[in-house]
């Protein structure tokens, strides 16, 4: 508004960060906006408004000077809600107790926590397993899962939604049956609660680790549970 050709000040672009894995969704219409997952990826969420033009814009030799100017325009205003899925090439999926966080620690350099007691882990936790050609393996150790987590029991859906980019799913069962439970039983339950959540995820690559097998219960479950669940060993 000020004399010689001056204007407002430019406003600066608002960047938020996100980590990799983060699903932008429209609040409103629960549309998918955008899926952030490669480093340096941008989405624009909102653009600004584009500012209005003095009489300066408008002058010509007749009128000299112009009365004429126009108003700017409002910026753009959306709700969006960002869901996080955790990106690794494998996804561990068991009960809580069956050796996931244990399995990590051994294999890559994550130290999730562990101890003896159900959900010691609770947010998926992400390693990398080096191999000697230097390629990369990433495996994510999924929160335990127990019966009825995809209406949600437990923390359910949660959990369930970091399994969705998993190329390979691997379920550590653990076939001492601790807690009284039958290892078929839990390899059952589990293919249940996440067919319950995606049906697509039961179309990926699967492998079936049987876990605590120093005990001698597991020695004798693994042959039953070979035969009740038609898995090769």
């Amino acid at each position: 508004g000020r004399g010689q050709q001056m204007y407002g000040r430019r406003g600066k672009d608002l960047i938020s960060l996100v980590p990799c894995g983060t699903e932008i969704f429209n609040n409103a219409t629960g549309a998918l906006a955008a899926d952030i997952v490669d480093d340096g990826q941008e989405f624009i969420a909102a653009t600004g408004g584009q500012g209005g033009l003095g009489n300066v814009h408008f002058k010509s030799s007749v009128p000299q000077p112009p009365e004429e100017v126009t108003r700017g325009l409002p910026g753009e205003d959306f709700d969006f809600r960002l869901e996080l899925k955790t990106i690794a090439d494998a996804g561990l999926i068991g009960f809580p107790n069956a050796g996931k966080s244990s399995l990590l620690t051994c294999i890559s350099d994550a130290h999730p926590k562990i101890a003896s007691y159900p959900f010691t882990t609770l947010n998926p936790i992400v390693g990398t397993v080096n191999y000697p050609d230097f390629s990369q393996l990433r495996i994510a150790d999924i929160p335990g899962i127990i019966e009825g987590a995809a209406d949600g029991v437990g923390l359910g859906i949660d959990f369930l939604k970091h399994i969705a980019r998993s190329r390979v799913l691997v379920y550590i069962i653990d076939m001492a049956g601790t807690d009284n439970r039958e290892p078929w039983k839990d390899y059952a339950v589990l293919r249940n609660e996440i067919e319950q959540h995606d049906p697509d995820l039961l179309t990926r690559p699967v492998l079936v680790l049987a876990n605590k097998m120093d005990q001698d219960a597991a020695i004798e479950n693994l042959p039953r549970f070979i035969k009740e669940t038609g898995t090769e060993p």
